[in-house]
């Protein structure tokens, strides 16, 4: 599902059309379209799916499917071409790719997949789409429509954010409709070439490369059993045939394929996610007492979701004890600590909480969901210098998710750093696709006091960055806004 997740993602998607850089499509003999255009085009999905609370912010399930999906991605043949790998809050089961390198990957796909071969076989399949070209081939091969519905998606999207009514409706609804049509006709030998192209890729990275089809074979059979209007979103972008899972299983077999294990990360993060995506009005523990009612026959990965359900149910006293005696069984299995931290604060135990993850920060260092869940325990234990050390620290080595740098903003602030915060709030709406608030706090965080040279020169040289990116018919009047900025000293940043 490639130029479908952009458009029917778009459709919906509040954007702040005074400050966006749409790239230059180009004209009828000229259609395909750089990485660099491509990237921006994803990052505009992405901002909007981040706005409507789309994206789920997870440290340890995020870390685990980055790695996953980079594992595959590095040995695919496209210079320059990064990847970002996220989680979708939907129990549907779907995949996507977006232009620009971006991997969506829906929680009800994670919990379909019986092992992770299955799960690798759809990354694979969609980081082919990315690294072939697909978005930028279809374009140019469908020409003048794809120009067309592509133009259609951007007009009704502005017109949306200017508050166009029932008219900023109705273009959504054609544009919708003339990119539905074309990814209906989406090339097939498209989808063969992300196959076999992806079952290279999971051979090389040591997964059984038989994982794609034998996660084809669980969509056909979904597919027998629903109704045509029910039929799940990875059906409707990627057509699965007898012929399908035939080809992909003969392709199958001429790659080196084993019984591969399953990692424990695997399992603990489907269980992690399982616990997650429960219902509201449910209870996780259902689930795990229903599946096995003696815990010496449970295996480590559903002893970690029965724990994390006993947090969520309000009962962290037996989360605890059970992390705490998972944790002595394997102390080097990094979601052990951190879940024991979170059970421990949710306990009401901060100082319990801190030793903790002050431990996995040593034995795990600069790990992201550690430090993040360190921060976390410090803030909630009142050390926010610390806490804001500790994110600084990792944050110099790894760029931070926009929930990250709202975190690292609140840690500066609570320490008393208020520029710095400010300063952290600037990258949180940069990230968000807000110019303009980015730029007003960077003024502000100019107009404190007693800077550091450092710090100035830092601030300023951001500040000029961001100019620069902003279109220059905007510049004065974000300017203008600022100058009312200026006096304003002191204080605490805020957190919107």
């Amino acid at each position: 599902m490639v130029i479908a997740a952009l458009i029917l993602f778009s459709a919906a998607i509040p954007v702040r059309g005074a400050e966006m850089n749409l790239p230059d499509i180009g004209t009828q003999a000229n259609v395909t379209i750089s990485l660099e255009d491509e990237y921006r085009l994803g990052s505009m999905v992405m901002r909007g799916l981040r706005d409507q609370g789309q994206i789920l912010e997870d440290p340890e399930i995020n870390e685990y499917l980055q790695n996953t999906g980079t594992r595959l991605a590095t040995l695919a043949q496209l210079p320059g071409q990064k990847f970002q790998f996220f989680l979708v809050k939907d129990s549907q089961i779907n995949a996507f790719a977006l232009p620009g390198g971006f991997v969506g990957i829906n929680a009800g796909l994670l919990l379909a997949t019986r092992n992770e071969s299955e799960l690798a076989g759809v990354l694979a399949h969609e980081i082919s789409h990315v690294t072939q070209r697909h978005i930028a081939r279809s374009m140019a091969a469908q020409s003048r429509n794809s120009i067309v519905s592509t133009a259609a998606m951007v007009a009704a999207i502005l017109i949306g954010a200017a508050g166009g009514g029932d008219a900023a409706m109705a273009g959504l609804a054609a544009a919708q409709s003339v990119a539905l049509n074309n990814q209906m006709s989406f090339s097939r030998a498209n989808e063969t070439e992300a196959d076999n192209v992806g079952i290279n890729l999971l051979a090389r990275a040591g997964f059984d490369p038989n994982g794609m089809w034998q996660f084809f074979e669980i969509l056909q059979r979904q597919n027998g059993t629903v109704n045509e209007a029910d039929i799940p979103a990875i059906l409707r972008s990627h057509p699965v045939t007898v012929e399908r899972i035939a080809e992909t299983r003969s392709r199958a077999a001429k790659s080196s394929s084993k019984n591969i294990p399953d990692s424990m990360t695997y399992g603990l993060m489907r269980e992690r996610m399982r616990v997650m995506m429960t219902p509201a009005g449910e209870s996780p523990l259902q689930y795990y007492s229903q599946q096995i009612q003696d815990e010496k026959q449970m295996d480590m990965a559903r002893l970690y979701g029965k724990a994390l359900a006993q947090i969520n149910s309000n009962d962290a006293v037996n989360a605890v004890k059970l992390l705490t005696d998972l944790q002595h069984r394997d102390s080097t299995i990094m979601q052990f600590h951190t879940a024991l931290g979170q059970a421990q604060i949710a306990n009401q135990d901060n100082q319990g909480a801190m030793s903790t993850l002050s431990r996995a920060h040593k034995l795990f260092p600069r790990n992201i969901p550690v430090t993040i869940r360190y921060a976390e325990a410090l803030l909630h234990a009142g050390n926010p210098k610390l806490a804001h050390q500790v994110l600084l620290d990792l944050f110099n080595t790894v760029a931070p998710t926009p929930d990250q740098a709202k975190l690292i903003a609140m840690a500066a602030n609570s320490a008393g750093d208020v520029a710095e915060a400010y300063y952290y709030m600037s990258e949180y709406h940069l990230m968000g696709g807000d110019l303009s608030l980015a730029m007003s706090q960077l003024q502000m965080a100019l107009s404190v006091p007693e800077l550091t040279p450092i710090q100035r020169a830092r601030f300023e040289s951001r500040l000029v960055e961001i100019q620069n990116a902003m279109p220059r018919k905007n510049r004065n009047l974000t300017n203008d806004s600022q100058d009312q900025n200026n006096g304003r000293t002191g204080g605490s940043a805020r957190f919107n």
